[in-house]
């Protein structure tokens, strides 16, 4: 198979010349992936009279041609589609998402021919440093476009198999369950009495997944040999962190497009256990809650837990995090709960943390010497502000809301009183707003501060609400109460 690393000399065509019918086709009308699906060549559904053996070998057929139903052309245009929705960074080869397509039409057989002869091997992972909110860093590994869209089309084809066996607990990277189902899984237990919880912090848990348990837990399912070294390939793919290749004999790759699937396979063998016990948990990705009535039970379930995760599963808990305490003292996805008196329940509420970060954000994009101009900072503040509003919308918050209406509000006034900067540009621009004369020259000589200034009356009367709205500044309230 040929390097991808000369991908740059790939000018990125229409995309129409290559796409029909959402099929990737090559200039001689060949599919870039001509081989057959294992459907187009076994059938759909048992025939007429087929016995039960006949259907069993079938059915180990399929088993074992699974790799085909992975690399089969509707799957694999599938995954390309996929990868180029979500763009990304550039691998370590320097490949972007648009210069993929004419790669893919030009090496697709050979690419799809090099999996099938099991000489394919994926590229390492470029190494990406987040910082972390609460300090430290998130180490995430960007596989090249090519590899994320084999790892994608793997993905696609266990996923199926792999749901029908996943807990009704796990919400974390799976289709149509969400971080606002698990904390309502999670209100529901604490109201019929569960009020005690085990939070338990798996620590760089995307780095120290055992491999090896990993592939046997696998192995239980996936029959296809093949498919299983194939897995085996992108987990010791390596990282590339300054130019230096660094083999990975423990972890996922946190940023790979197949890494949540094998993250939630990996942590169901968790989710069986507790189940097996008879505990109430809601489990997000590696974010896990465990419920029960009395804190003896709590500390015990704790120290069970942990001894499970850590012989068992061979990761390691985080003594510092992990924690036994009430749920409306804890922080579960950003969220909390307390008791509302007017509804005779425990409701669910915004935790503190993801509200001053929230703020801090804000506080960026409404810094006075930030060079933005207004246009782009509200466009930017409205963005900040749906997404934000669109993730806690389940919480109770319109007080909250309000309170930080108001404060945006004084934010943006402060920036629009500076951008005036002289007294001649603050006299005109308050005249144009309705002062009188005296008053209007009054307010453009003070000598106050911007953030003083910003809460005086005389900036409510002229920069009011409407004005900052018909500007563009959304409301948070107005989001909230819509949802």
């Amino acid at each position: 198979m040929k390097s991808t690393a000369g991908s740059a000399e790939y000018s990125q065509p229409r995309i129409g010349d290559y796409l029909r019918e959402n099929k990737l086709e090559a200039e001689d009308n060949a599919r870039v992936y001509s081989r057959p699906t294992m459907l187009e060549k076994e059938g759909d559904g048992a025939k007429v009279g087929e016995g039960y053996h006949s259907v069993r070998t079938r059915e180990r057929r399929a088993e074992d041609d699974l790799l085909e139903r992975i690399l089969s052309p509707d799957n694999l245009n599938a995954a390309y589609e996929q990868v180029k929705r979500n763009k990304g960074s550039h691998g370590v080869d320097g490949m972007t998402v648009k210069q993929l397509l004419p790669y893919l039409c030009t090496h697709g057989k050979e690419l799809s021919d090099s999996i099938l002869g099991g000489t394919y091997k994926p590229q390492p992972v470029r190494r990406v440093e987040i910082p972390k909110p609460d300090g430290g860093v998130r180490l995430l590994g960007i596989p090249t476009v090519v590899d994320r869209v084999v790892q994608q089309a793997v993905a696609q084809v266990l996923s199926p198999i792999y749901e029908k066996k996943f807990s009704n607990s796990s919400y974390g990277f799976r289709p149509e369950r969400s971080a606002q189902q698990a904390i309502e899984q999670s209100r529901t237990y604490i109201n019929e009495g569960y009020t005690w919880a085990v939070d338990i912090d798996l620590e760089k848990y995307f780095d120290t997944v055992n491999q090896d348990k990993l592939i046997r837990i696998m192995s239980l399912d996936i029959k296809d040999g093949r498919v299983i070294s194939l897995i085996r390939k992108f987990l010791v793919s390596g990282v590339m962190t300054n130019g230096v290749v660094i083999e990975t004999e423990e972890g996922l790759v946190q940023g790979g497009n197949i890494s949540p699937l094998l993250s939630n396979i990996m942590l169901h063998e968790l989710d069986c256990e507790l189940e097996k016990r008879g505990l109430r948990f809601s489990r997000y990705a590696d974010d896990c809650n465990i419920y029960v009535k009395s804190s003896k039970a709590a500390e015990r379930v704790m120290k069970s837990i942990t001894r499970f995760i850590e012989e068992d599963l061979k990761l390691k808990v985080n003594q510092n995090k992990s924690t036994v305490d009430r749920p409306w003292n804890l922080k579960f996805l950003g969220f909390s709960f307390y008791y509302s008196h007017k509804k005779g329940e425990y409701s669910i509420r915004v935790h503190e943390k993801p509200i001053k970060k929230f703020k801090s954000k804000l506080k960026e994009l409404t810094g006075r010497s930030n060079g933005m101009s207004m246009d782009v900072r509200l466009l930017k503040l409205k963005r900040a502000i749906q997404g934000w509003v669109n993730y806690f919308r389940l919480a109770d918050m319109k007080t909250l809301a309000k309170q930080l209406d108001e404060w945006v509000r004084r934010r943006v006034r402060m920036v629009i009183w500076k951008t005036w900067k002289r007294i001649r540009t603050r006299y005109t621009s308050l005249l144009r707003l309705g002062l009188d004369k005296s008053e209007a020259w009054q307010y453009a000589k003070t000598r106050k501060g911007y953030w003083r200034i910003s809460s005086s009356p005389i900036l409510h009367r002229t920069i009011t609400n409407k004005i900052l709205e018909k500007r563009g500044l959304v409301s948070i309230s107005d989001i909230y109460l819509k949802r």
